[in-house]
């Protein structure tokens, strides 16, 4: 890849938890174009499905027609993905890491998310939605 070159591919996805795997393909493609190693690209596809089920459970709740999105914008260095969703937002301070000691089902993505992406950014606000921008460094871990 060309350095400093930036692409830029965006998807607007049917809040259908069978479409998850469609940006889980469409993630792939872009990694292993960019030159991520395989491992890097899993952790990457885990962390995307995590997004995406918080935007189809969350974020749109299952509306019919509902859609939520995702950019993928990689400049040589790095790959930054954005997940985001037009629902009711959230209160960020309610997001808690959770108990490994006592673990309970749910509460785990954005714990899962922020374990496998070398950044992790969350915007909300109650309203207007909700993006999860994740971003990870070709070449050696941070």
């Amino acid at each position: 890849m060309i350095e400093n070159q930036l692409d830029e591919v965006k998807l607007s996805v049917p809040s259908k938890p069978e479409y998850v795997g469609v940006v889980r393909l469409t993630l792939s493609a872009i990694a292993s174009r960019i030159g991520f190693d395989v491992e890097k690209i899993e952790d990457m596809k885990v962390a995307v499905a995590e997004a995406c089920t918080n935007a189809i459970m969350h974020g749109c709740r299952c509306a019919k027609d509902s859609k939520f999105n995702i950019d993928f914008v990689s400049n040589g260095e790095k790959l930054t993905i954005s997940v985001y969703d037009d629902g009711k937002g959230c209160e960020l301070e309610s997001i808690q890491d959770p108990n490994l000691n006592e673990p309970k089902e749910g509460g785990l993505g954005i714990f899962i998310i922020k374990s496998l992406m070398d950044q992790v950014d969350i915007e909300s606000e109650e309203g207007k939605g909700m993006m999860i921008k994740m971003i990870k460094y070709l070449g050696d871990d941070i």
